[in-house]
């Protein structure tokens, strides 16, 4: 009997769920059942034993510090190829530089985004596909929706489970967690856990490698991620208390500095103010609309927030109290779409070349690139994106100089939305503007749930986390490489299987080392082109 059980692992971990489908099948066919019955004889001695033995692999499981075991991964391994395509040739793209915010660290490493531009884009390369390497980390049920890099190209992340948000300190090279601190936890809530954003997705490294982050008690915390011996350190160094800015029912979304210094904040009932980070004075403006995504900064004084109804651009007025300069209103659409987190633009705005602010909108049959002039708020063009009535997103636009790179997460409900092989509705695209038309360059079909997609303008590669139907109820995730130009996909290599590596909207994020980190539901993903000795 032993090798029956054997072999039904085996090929369950080699084919994947049908396994289990096609023997219970069998036992259908009573001779089958008969064979079977003679030959099971489990005394209850044997079946207390095997309990034993599985509650300490689940004691060691759980005692075991997070970071030292690899994700666990779901049966069906030889359904998927690990590999596809071939390895990239570097095509740099030409880019203008992102003015850098003098507040925050060096762009590319200082939020979920990358920069106060909101870009997306890094001036380093990501991995080519060169012979590739997949290493994970198990955190347990716990996703970093964003990543940042302090000046030792340590991570520092800001992570969730169940309870609420966690800062960790993470070796870019073991995986291990360095320094860890809880933040508060969630309030209570009818809000469903992964469709939380209150104080546990967004946060940003400042030029001090202070994590600054928006916490549930409506507080924001400036903490250093080192000591004065540059170890690993987790201790906040400043706080700001908003609760008599911002009611108890509302919370903090995302936070971000302007050019003169001042931390900007919006939450998600529609406040949106400014703290003096020396005298700790906060300044709020009343919107009134929900807001869902964070903002984007630029050097001009402008920030630039979306709501659930239109695009704002704002600046700090005396005394730092914000002032609306021009308020756009975009198609909103008439329900929530499968795949969003709000009714409305379920993106933060993106700042592109030539003075453009880019954002989607919510319309039906099909969602809409737009893009307006930053000065005066002025549409200049739209641009409609893959099939009628299966078209939605919640991740940021990816500028690409004159354009920019959209992704569909279009039937993405939940981590369910995978299960047993499933995939969503499925695209990329690329939408440029040149002399106020809007032009779509290049579709892809490749099929990314929910992923946070970044852009090398190093190497002319768009990355995404993606994921196909499989028939044979295998659910296998892919960093996906694309030709920012041509849209073409270059190459995909296998980053694991099963629920536990859907990266549920965290961040995809290019180490300055050119390794390329996700986030999953259970820990992080490193894929690196092979180290040569």
């Amino acid at each position: 009997m032993i090798w029956i059980v054997l072999g039904l692992f085996v090929a369950l971990v080699a084919v994947g769920p049908w396994v289990l489908v096609a023997a219970v099948a069998a036992l259908a066919v009573p001779r089958i059942r008969w064979w079977v019955q003679d030959r099971i004889w489990i005394s209850w001695q044997r079946a207390g034993a095997g309990v034993a033995v599985l509650a300490v692999v689940v004691g060691l499981v759980v005692l075991v510090p997070d970071g030292w075991l690899p994700v666990p991964q779901a049966p069906g391994l030889m359904m998927t190829p690990s590999y596809v395509g071939r390895p990239a040739l570097e095509r740099p793209v030409p880019i203008a530089a992102i003015p850098q915010n003098p507040h925050l660290a060096r762009n590319g490493a200082s939020s979920m985004h990358n920069d106060a531009a909101a870009s997306d884009t890094y001036a380093w390369a990501g991995p080519s596909g060169l012979e590739p390497e997949v290493d994970t980390s198990w955190f347990g049920l716990e996703e970093c929706a964003t990543l940042a890099f302090d000046n030792q190209d340590r991570l520092v992340a800001l992570c969730g489970d169940l309870a609420g948000p966690t800062l960790h300190v993470v070796d870019p090279e073991s995986m291990d967690k360095l320094a860890t601190k809880a933040l508060p936890d969630r309030a209570e809530s009818d809000q469903r856990p992964w469709e939380d954003l209150c104080g546990g997705a967004y946060f940003y490294l400042d030029n001090a490698d202070r994590a600054v982050v928006a916490t549930t008690d409506r507080r924001i915390l400036a903490i250093r991620t080192s000591d004065a011996d540059g170890e690993p350190d987790l201790t906040t160094d400043q706080a700001w208390d908003l609760g008599k800015a911002v009611p108890q029912d509302d919370c903090l979304i995302a936070v971000l500095p302007d050019w003169a210094g001042r931390i900007w904040f919006e939450t998600q009932d529609g406040l949106v103010g400014t703290v003096a980070p020396g005298s700790g004075e906060v300044r709020t403006l009343d919107i009134g609309e929900e807001i869902a995504n964070s903002f984007a900064i630029d050097e001009t004084g402008g920030t630039y927030v979306v709501t659930t109804h239109a695009l704002y651009r704002l600046s700090a007025g005396p005394g730092g109290v914000p002032v609306v300069d021009w308020r756009a209103e975009y198609d909103r659409g008439s329900e929530q779409k499968t795949g969003q987190l709000s009714r409305g633009s379920g993106t933060t705005p993106t700042i592109i070349d030539g003075g453009i602010i880019a954002i989607t909108d919510n319309a039906e049959p099909r969602m809409r690139v737009a893009f307006y002039e930053r000065s005066s708020g002025r549409e200049i063009c739209t641009q409609p994106v893959f099939e009628d009535d299966e078209s939605a997103t919640d991740n940021s636009l990816v500028s690409v100089g004159d354009g920019v790179i959209v992704e569909n997460n279009h039937g993405y409900g939940s981590p369910v939305s995978t299960l047993l092989g499933r995939g969503t509705s499925p695209g990329l695209a690329r939408v440029d503007v040149a002399g106020g038309a809007c032009k779509l360059a290049w579709t892809s079909d490749e099929v990314a749930p929910s992923s946070v997609a970044k852009v090398s303008a190093a190497n002319g590669l768009a990355y995404a986390y993606t994921k196909k139907p499989n028939w044979w109820g295998v659910s296998a995730w892919y960093l996906t490489a694309l030709d920012v130009t041509t849209g073409r996909t270059v190459f995909s290599v296998r980053a694991g299987t099963g629920v536990l590596m859907n990266n549920h909207y965290a961040a995809m994020t290019i180490a300055p080392d050119g390794a390329a980190w996700i986030a999953t539901l259970a820990g992080l993903v490193r894929v690196r082109d092979r180290v040569r000795d």
